[in-house]
């Protein structure tokens, strides 16, 4: 854990994982870069709209056999609604996304693309469209591609992996399976990550310290 001041408004900035190199200000609400040469300011975060979302920076939880906390978002936008993108610290350093969309979560962690070999990912990789209700073969499992659009970033919080400010676009694919297998592809120019994991529910997760909300009673899974 490592306690810096904003360089654009002085106020403590903590970031908790080594391997993390964004954080954004909780005050200022900059963007700020973690490197060799110390941080600086990559851009202005907008502020997060008002959601309903039961998860919170914060929220405690385990997956696997393994305690996390969350301690970032991302919220993405497409032409008809968006969605929460959650950062999650793993205890040994590992960090994994929770996906919250329109009630459903899904935990899923970044993998190689290069492992996969699959045909059809490495086809979209490379920048053909995703054609939903094709099939992808993973780990000798048959995905679908149940969605493809462009998404763009409205705003983040907390420590992230890389810059996300408002306004940047990737393209990205979801592909689920019967068995509750979930994945995604997303894209960027000629790049592209995959990230795979699995439907779960908030008491899979045994989730505590969830956001209050009026006329919701918080449940109690710990």
């Amino acid at each position: 854990m490592l306690t810096l001041d904003c360089p654009n408004c002085g106020a403590p900035v903590t970031f908790r994982s080594a391997s993390l190199p964004n954080r954004v200000c909780d005050h200022c609400r900059s963007m700020l870069v973690r490197s060799d040469a110390g941080v600086g300011v990559a851009g202005q975060e907008a502020a997060l709209p008002f959601d309903v979302s039961p998860i919170q920076i914060g929220t405690r939880g385990r997956f696997a056999g393994a305690s996390f906390e969350v301690i970032g978002r991302v919220r993405w936008s497409w032409t008809d609604g968006s969605w929460n993108e959650w950062l999650c610290l793993f205890e040994g350093g590992r960090h994994g996304w929770l996906g919250e969309a329109m009630g459903d979560f899904m935990m899923t962690f970044e993998r190689p693309l290069a492992e996969i070999g699959s045909a059809e990912l490495d086809r979209i990789a490379r920048g053909a469209p995703a054609i939903p209700g094709r099939k992808a073969e993973i780990d000798d499992e048959e995905l679908t591609i149940a969605d493809a659009r462009e998404v763009s970033c409205i705003a983040a919080e907390g420590e992230l992996p890389f810059t996300a400010l408002p306004g940047w676009t990737i393209y990205s694919v979801d592909l689920k399976a019967g068995s509750g297998r979930a994945a995604s592809l997303q894209r960027e120019g000629n790049e592209a990550w995959f990230y795979d994991g699995r439907y779960v529910t908030l008491a899979d997760l045994g989730a505590t310290n969830l956001r209050a909300i009026e006329g919701w009673t918080v449940p109690r899974y710990g």
